[in-house]
């Protein structure tokens, strides 16, 4: 074999090896989304049971959009007082419509309307008035598509609280 035919036959074998470990690295089976963030600064000591408030959480998803293969799920660390609500594929923030509303049912902490918009709406969590304010909700996608991922409290909603699962073949 003729030197340069080795060298292209080692550049074809280094290509692939490059392409299969890019498109493995591209979409896991799962992926990890922090749904709120608790705050440190300003230092923030919530021993022995303080629960928050709308001042010392981020109300937010990182990372924004995640990338994941069709069967796999989502883990959803949830910190503070958050709803999650997933549409389906290509629902965009605009089409939610926030005049449909519930109230959360626990009277402590106060109510809040939570996003009742069951329109192409695939899954909703549980109510966070009766809930720990830090938990873990794991949701699995089983079609490739882009779904929304909102935050069902709509104060949180209107604060620009959604991002994006993208599911992949």
């Amino acid at each position: 074999m003729s030197f340069r035919r080795a060298y292209l036959a080692h550049a074809a074998v280094a290509l692939a090896i490059g392409l299969a470990t890019t498109n493995a690295l591209a979409a896991d089976a799962t992926a990890t989304v922090s749904f709120g963030q608790w705050m440190s600064s300003p230092p923030l000591d919530r021993y022995p049971d303080f629960g928050g408030s709308p001042t010392t959480n981020v109300h937010a998803l990182t990372p924004n959009v995640v990338t994941i293969k069709a069967g796999g799920s989502v883990n959803f660390i949830v910190s503070g007082l958050h709803n999650i609500a997933i549409y389906d594929d290509g629902v965009q923030p605009a089409e939610i419509n926030i005049a449909l509303t519930t109230p959360t049912t626990s009277p402590n902490p106060p109510v809040l309307p939570i996003i009742n918009d069951p329109n192409r709406r695939i899954y909703r969590g549980v109510d966070p008035s009766l809930q720990a304010r830090d938990r873990v909700e794991v949701v699995n996608f089983s079609k490739p598509g882009t779904y929304l991922v909102i935050c069902g409290v709509l104060p949180h909603f209107q604060e620009g609280m959604y991002g994006y699962v993208r599911v992949l073949p």
